[in-house]
């Protein structure tokens, strides 16, 4: 029997590898010939750098890069050596999480830009790029200056940075951009369709999380489509109604634009860079499974990523969770067979959640799971 185990991280208890492997004990003491292999398993948000670090054996790359608000912030990103590839949350450098006080018009994706020039000079040329939970909707300018691109006004001065710079560009110059980067292939991690511009863009559909109030969004928006004018006209073609541009406060646009992106939805892109699809041609199970399964697993979310992909080969899924609801039967009509919560008996949260308690629960519940397989 071969099983592949490619489970999320129960967020605040165990790591997307370490759920794997207490899966994999599972197994074993009910299947000690079974053969079982681990992959790391994601959305492209929160969590995605450490999964594929330790799912991959990459390198952690710490670096100090301009925050969103201009304060220095340490974070890191992760390095594949033999694919030369760099695994990037855009949120480390730039995130909302990162301030105390929202402001859209001064927040930058400077940052960001930062991490791939570290990166591209550490010797990276495939970038993986997670943009969601940004603070910034600065149209991703603060990430291209970083990259050496020039906003200028109509003076030949810079624009500054945020969301306030972006009706005063005059000009674009591409002149003094990273040469490296014409050598660079960037993959984006993005589950959002929205239009750079416009009643369902970056501004009006998520800018009042970023601290954008009523009276902001015209201004803002017309900026926007400003900003995207000018680019159109540097670039020779228009992305700004791309689906995807207007991710992270339009950084979506800059990376489709200047940076030649692929945006592709989170878990695609997490399983074609973990080999996933490989592995599953000869599988007889997958395990798969999060902190919690509701309704809200069928809208995109990663165990349905995983279950979709193993019903091209026919493959049966088993999914395990911290937690399941009433609603977590849409599951089943997503593509996962059977789904257990692994919480065996009364508890309180804070039991359920400690580490070693977890791994235990989840060992457990898998071996009787297998036994009956």
């Amino acid at each position: 029997m071969k099983v592949v185990v490619a489970i999320d991280s129960l967020k605040g208890c165990l790591s997307s590898m370490d759920a794997g492997k207490a899966i994999r004990e599972g197994i074993l003491a009910a299947k000690p010939d079974a053969e079982v292999v681990i992959k790391p398993l994601a959305d492209g948000g929160e969590g995605t750098v450490d999964a594929l670090i330790e799912g991959l054996h990459g390198e952690r790359v710490n670096v100090t890069v301009t925050g969103p608000l201009g304060d220095p912030v340490s974070c890191y990103y992760g390095y594949l050596k033999e694919t030369k590839t760099a695994i990037i949350e855009m949120a480390s450098a730039a995130g909302i999480t990162l301030i105390n006080k929202k402001n859209p018009l001064l927040a930058t994706t400077y940052g960001v830009g930062e991490m791939i020039n570290d990166a591209v000079e550490k010797g990276c040329r495939n970038f993986i790029i997670g943009i969601g939970g940004s603070a910034t909707n600065d149209g991703g300018i603060g990430m291209l200056k970083a990259l050496g691109f020039e906003f200028l006004d109509k003076n030949g001065n810079d624009v500054g940075e945020g969301g306030q710079a972006l009706g005063k560009i005059h000009v674009i110059k591409t002149d003094n951009q990273n040469p490296l980067l014409a050598d660079c292939h960037f993959q984006v991690a993005c589950d959002v369709a929205n239009p750079l511009c416009g009643k369902n863009g970056a501004t009006y559909i998520y800018g009042s999380q970023k601290g954008v109030t009523e009276d902001l969004k015209e201004k803002l928006d017309q900026d926007m489509a400003h900003y995207a004018r000018i680019a159109s006209k540097t670039l020779g073609s228009d992305y700004s109604d791309v689906k995807g541009a207007g991710a992270a406060g339009g950084l979506g646009f800059a990376l489709l634009g200047f940076l030649h992106a692929e945006l592709i939805p989170g878990i695609d892109l997490i399983m074609q860079v973990s080999g996933l699809e490989n592995e599953l041609r000869d599988a007889d199970i997958v395990v798969t499974g999060e902190g919690r399964l509701d309704y809200q697993t069928i809208m995109g979310k990663a165990p349905v990523g995983i279950a979709r992909l193993a019903k091209k080969y026919g493959i049966k899924v088993i999914a395990f969770a911290g937690s399941v609801t009433s609603e977590a039967s849409a599951c089943n009509r997503a593509g996962i067979d059977a789904f257990f919560p692994i919480v065996r008996g009364i508890t309180t949260l804070e039991e359920a959640m400690e580490p070693e308690h977890a791994k235990s629960n989840m060992r457990e519940t898998v071996e009787q799971v297998f036994r009956l397989l």
